[in-house]
């Protein structure tokens, strides 16, 4: 490995591919398109092992479609628009240490160049080049022609367009909505803003205004996701540790705990604060319940948190596990029942009845979960499932009670809908909404809350015709793997308004609202379009002015408009040539994204694509990928263990790095990348320069004997193999048959040529020539730096790898009789293996006997019925009877069951290829490995007969046990 200077390799073919223009892609109606796009990067920092991950899989897809033959379009462009990179810009000027470490520690930037970071688009700038640099060094065959920034000023003009489009279709509305929110910044926040990429995800809960025995104006607001339980509310629990506040809400005198009271600053109700209270003064208070004026004790409960609701949690212990639990523990705790002076404590109230819980429901839900976990489980664990399973009964299966008053008799979930509107229509409810993942936290560190913004902007995903044409996109698409479709069905659903300004950051001004921004994920949804204009707008055919209005888009996008009017209008004469390379590279054909964007961007990719464009322009194909842990861990910068792209490339080489984050997981696993098979790759990767060295001056021989054309055939099918698996982009698999399964061919390959002493033969070397180039060119789309240097030193210096193609894979170059010779000789020497194993004989005779041919003739007939898929003993006996070739079978009925065992235990591969071999010399083949077996034990004289010949030695009449692909064997 030492004498490869992979650093040069790279750098040289670097060079040729730019200057081959290898992957500038250009219409070209002689042959077929196909559009790859990868989400484009956010240039805060320089790409890491894990973002190179997602990016390698659409080159080596990409590179893969050019080799079948393809016009491949892979495109680039950078996300800078949003608050990240605001953000991270103010905490440089505030001289935040943390961040300061990363740049330092782990980034290696210079104070030089960290002091330039106080401007936003200083920082974009640096990382764009950053990344595109280790874009190149990772060989990503990118036409960087189409190269484009999201703040460059066509494409705002291209976002304003897209945002009035929708606009005129009524799919963004103004209202007030709740968002994630950063109160520092004072914007809303999603994912792209959000430290970790968190999307905040929040839930709305209804407020019960419970209200004091004692103080008739005073209100105790409880939070619960389920309204229609009031009726079985036994008691209040409150946290006697935790400090809470009364506090005017709306003119009202609300009891809450700190944290709620200023959450609900944000949900539109003005607060003001009248005093603090710990929560221990408020044990024993007796509350009013608003639906049923039934009174409630207040009780002391540790569990009960200050930032959860209102931090009061109202108990309905009947049909809530945790509550159940909560009071069972009460009723045992002497002490503190004598410490607030509780001198009863109620009683469950059971308000549902379901199929299945006779008794409390609660206290059978625990028991059953009790009884079917182990110890291992702690109580919260059992506490939470039997919530979960609890509530998801009763809501589709339960049935109100008679002390439900006019809601008896009803299911649950019509109840709960009309117990709502109840209490709602008479005033004793509001509405909260929490956070479900937090801490959610800004990139300028602060942490996120729930909004409810008035006047805000909104892109209406909640509109039922729009989810409509999604679920109809995502139905005719194909979701690679098909097992995540159904969590693009997941957020078509339960998605809603979603805010789609914000007032500070990069961006595009709102066109009919310049006050407002574009926020980033709402600019980042069909700009994959917009990469075939970027070209024009990059070599100046586009003019970088006020003349490209919406009418240009209209006519290069959809078709409308009076092209000789909007080319002058614009300023853009060669219009017509736009729009022929949109109409012929759109729409995407595939899509690659990581996981982590099925919720947000890939389903807003849909959602807009189905908005703007016809049905023929909607995206093919959407690809999705976990992540990458980094040797068993997630990538973190607290551990330590983010490797930035260009060192790891510097280190290892751009080809390993490559095929190690590609090996070690199929798509929506999460792939470990390990040094320790980064270095086993880069093994592999020399030894087939070292084999190229060897082989470069052989010359082309036809092949003389069975394992050369063996070999030939095996190279053929792995190709074939390696594309079905390609084409199902099961890429670890792919890789896999190229280092793995062709490596095992070549050692068995190499043993038989050196049986015969014929490893330096020229059909051998010449054999041994075009396993290699088969190899080099699958090896291609993965590593192509390595493929592309070693089919140079084989003497290909006229064609790239790439224009080569991938090697044929057609059937008629599988040499059937050539593999069934093979296959007959490994499992010969693996039986052979097995009996000296059991025996314990080190043979110096190897006697095989190979079937008589009756017995062929009756297997074939097996074989036929089995692929027929007619199993039936009796009826294939009868055959074989009625039949003078194999009427002898009648005296030997147990070789038909052994027979249907064998076809029964081997490949499918295999039975198909019996199927079609008319003739079969099982002693030939077993004869030209002679040599073989009798060096494996050590020069043991070998025989081969046949069960028919009357001459043969056998001692101990071991022939008859021969069967067709089962050889008898005698040692001694």
């Amino acid at each position: 490995m030492s004498g490869i200077d992979w650093r040069t390799i790279e750098e040289k073919w670097i060079k040729k591919w730019d200057e081959q223009k290898l992957f500038q892609a250009d219409p070209d109606r002689s042959r077929e398109k196909y559009f790859v796009t990868v989400a484009y990067p956010y240039p805060n920092s320089p790409q890491h092992i894990g973002h190179g991950r997602t990016y390698t899989l659409a080159d080596a897809h990409a590179r893969y479609m050019r080799m079948k033959g393809y016009n491949v379009l892979f495109p680039m462009g950078f996300h800078y628009t949003g608050t990240p990179i605001l953000g991270m810009s103010r905490r440089v000027a505030a001289g935040d240490k943390d961040l300061l470490d990363t740049f330092h520690k782990i980034y290696k930037l210079t104070d030089d160049i960290i002091s330039t970071f106080v401007e936003p688009v200083k920082i974009a700038s640096y990382f764009h080049n950053e990344i595109k640099r280790g874009m190149k060094e990772m060989g990503y065959s990118i036409d960087w022609r189409r190269e484009f920034t999201t703040i460059d000023k066509v494409y705002s003009k291209f976002i304003s367009w897209q945002f009035r489009t929708l606009k005129n279709k009524g799919l963004i509305v103004q209202g007030s909505h709740p968002v994630g929110w950063c109160p520092r910044d004072q914007n809303p926040v999603s994912q792209h803003d959000t430290m970790g990429d968190v999307e905040p995800d929040f839930t709305e809960y209804v407020l019960i205004k419970f209200t004091s025995n004692n103080d008739n104006g005073l209100v105790i607001p409880a939070a619960t996701l389920r309204p229609e339980t009031l009726f079985g509310v036994t008691n209040m629990w409150i946290n006697p540790d935790i400090e809470y506040v009364e506090a005017k809400v709306d003119g009202e005198r609300w009891v809450m705990s700190k944290e709620a009271a200023y959450k609900l600053e944000f949900l539109n109700h003005k607060v003001e604060i009248l005093r603090a209270i710990m929560g221990r003064e408020m044990v024993g208070w007796q509350l009013t319940n608003p639906l049923n004026n039934a009174s409630v004790p207040m009780y002391p409960a540790s569990f009960v948190e200050a930032d959860s609701g209102t931090g009061v949690v109202m108990s309905v212990p009947a049909h809530a596990p945790y509550d159940y639990q909560a009071l069972s523990d009460l009723k045992k705790d002497i002490a503190i029942q004598q410490k607030y002076g509780i001198a009863t404590v109620v009683e469950p109230i059971k308000i549902i009845e379901s199929e299945g819980y006779a008794g409390i429901p609660a206290a059978e839900a625990i028991s059953k979960i009790s009884a079917s976990t182990d110890d291992s489980h702690d109580n919260t664990d059992r506490l939470e499932k039997a919530t979960s399973e609890l509530y998801s009964h009763e809501f589709y299966k339960g049935k109100m009670m008679h002390n439900t008053g006019k809601y008896a008799g009803k299911l649950v979930s019509a109840a709960k809908e009309e117990m709502k509107a109840e209490i709602v229509s008479r005033g004793f409810t509001s509405v909260m909404y929490e956070l479900t993942n937090k801490p959610v936290r800004c990139r300028c560190g602060a942490e996120c809350v729930v909004k409810l913004l008035n006047d805000q902007w909104f892109l209406n995903y909640g509109d039922k015709n729009w989810k409509s044409l999604a679920h109809k996109c995502i139905q005719n698409m194909d979701i690679v793997p098909s097992d995540i479709r159904q969590e693009f069905d997941y957020v078509v659903d339960w998605l809603r308004e979603r805010a789609c300004a914000r007032r500070s950051g990069l961006g595009t001004k709102l066109p009919w609202d310049p006050e407002w921004i574009i926020e980033s994920l709402s600019d980042s949804v069909i700009y994959m379009a917009y990469y075939m204009i970027a070209k024009y707008v990059n070599d100046k055919t586009i003019p970088d002015n006020e003349t490209i209005s919406d009418s240009f888009f209209d006519y290069v996008l959809f078709g409308q408009g009076n092209v000789k009017q909007v080319a002058k209008e614009s300023g853009v004469p060669s219009i017509e040539k736009i729009r022929n390379e949109f109409q012929y590279f759109y729409p995407v054909d595939s899509r690659h994204s990581g996981r982590d964007l099925v919720p947000n961007h890939l389903s807003f990719f849909i959602f807009n694509h189905v908005a703007i464009f016809d049905s023929s322009e909607w995206p093919k194909q959407i690809v999705v990928n976990g992540s990458v842990l980094m040797e068993g861990k997630k990538m973190s910068k607290s551990l330590g263990n983010i490797i930035p792209l260009r060192a790891a490339i510097r280190e290892h080489g751009a080809d390993t790095i490559r095929l190690a984050m590609l090996i070690s997981a199929e798509l929506l696993q999460d792939a470990d990348f390990s040094f320790d098979t980064a270095r086993g790759i880069k093994s592999k990767l020399a030894s087939i320069f070292e084999l190229a060295q060897k082989l470069k001056d052989a010359a082309s021989v036809p092949a003389e004997q069975t394992e050369d054309r063996w070999l030939a055939s095996r190279l053929a099918r792995t190709s074939a193999q390696t594309a079905e698996s390609m084409d199902r982009l099961r890429v670890r698999e792919s890789i896999h048959h190229i280092l793995y399964g062709m490596e095992q061919d070549l050692q068995w390959y190499d043993k038989r040529v050196r049986a015969k002493s014929r490893e330096n033969s020229p059909a051998v070397l010449s054999t041994l020539k075009g396993y290699l180039k088969a190899q080099v060119l699958m090896l291609a789309p993965f590593a192509p730096f390595t493929a592309e240097e070693v089919w140079e030193r084989l003497g290909n210096k006229s064609i790239t790898v790439t224009a080569e193609g991938w090697p044929p894979a057609d059937s008629e170059r599988f040499d059937f009789v050539a593999e069934e010779s093979e296959l007959l000789v490994q499992n010969l020497i693996a039986d052979i293996a097995h009996i000296v194993k059991v025996t314990k004989i080190a043979p110096k005779k190897i006697v095989i006997y190979t079937t008589a041919a009756w017995k062929n003739h009756a297997y074939k007939a097996v074989l036929e019925s089995i692929a027929a898929g007619k199993t039936n003993f009796g009826d294939i006996m009868k055959q074989l009877i009625a039949n003078s070739e194999t009427s002898k079978i009648k005296s030997e009925p147990n070789l038909v069951k052994k027979i249907q065992e064998d076809i029964l235990s081997t490949p499918l591969e295999a039975r198909s290829r019996r199927t079609l071999l008319s003739e079969f010399d099982e002693s030939s083949a077993i004869s030209d490995a002679a040599g073989l077996l009798a060096k494996e034990y050590n020069g043991a004289e070998v025989l081969v007969f046949s069960e028919d010949d009357t001459s043969k030695y056998d001692p101990k009449s071991k022939a008859k046990f021969a069967r067709p692909f089962k050889p008898a064997v005698y040692m001694e």
